[in-house]
């Protein structure tokens, strides 16, 4: 298995004791990383279990061995990607100790420059929520539980950051999230609105957290 980084990059195996296949399980790795990048290049929907499996060089069997379905088979990709996401968030906190604001700034501008290629295709997880919009199947799930613990943090940062409406702070800074990943498919690569997302949540800051307010 591969670490999702929201792009279609050579794949780079994973090891150690988190390995979720355990020894021998190549077949199950192939399938997971074929699906992974088909379902973000191409959309889940319009990837059959019979490409999959074709790409991937194994037998339909290979499949269900490993996972009872397509459906659990997209809930485990976007659990890998909701992985790969709180890594970035959770690395942008540790660089910049006690210092909520300039976590938040670090984040979105690790945001922005993903966002910046041709082959950025936004976040898997919010591709997801579109696709389904049946809230009991399985992947929009997923999808959904990871947006509402990221609204949860985001709000819970802005309080940190003594914000005059945390709540108001943190569903702003989540609107400008969402927008970087859908508009980036939209623009060309120069001229994407996520290039000034970092100016936005530095703007939004500050006014929700003046010095007076901040102590």
């Amino acid at each position: 298995m591969t670490k999702f980084d929201e792009k279609t990059s050579a794949p780079k195996p994973l090891e150690g004791p988190e390995h979720p296949y355990g020894p021998g399980a190549r077949a199950a790795e192939r399938i997971f990383e074929t699906a992974r990048d088909l379902f973000y290049r191409e959309g889940i929907r319009a990837v059959g279990v019979d490409e999959i499996v074709t790409r991937a060089g194994v037998t339909k069997p290979s499949l269900y061995r490993g996972f009872k379905s397509k459906d659990d088979l997209v809930a485990a990709v976007l659990r890998e990607v909701e992985v790969g996401f709180w890594g970035r968030f959770d690395s942008a906190e540790t660089a910049f100790p006690d210092d909520p604001k300039a976590q938040m700034v670090a984040f979105f501008e690790g945001l922005a420059a993903r966002s910046g290629g041709a082959d950025y295709r936004g976040c898997a997880l919010s591709n997801a929520v579109v696709e389904y919009p049946d809230r009991d199947h399985a992947g929009r799930a997923v999808a959904q539980v990871h947006k509402q613990d990221l609204r949860a943090r985001l709000r819970a940062k802005a309080g940190e950051m003594g914000a005059s409406d945390p709540a108001a702070l943190g569903d702003a800074m989540m609107l400008l999230v969402e927008g970087v990943f859908t508009s980036s498919q939209m623009f060309d690569d120069d001229d994407k609105p996520a290039l000034a997302v970092v100016g936005a949540v530095k703007a939004l800051i500050g006014a929700y957290c003046s010095p007076s307010e901040q102590g």
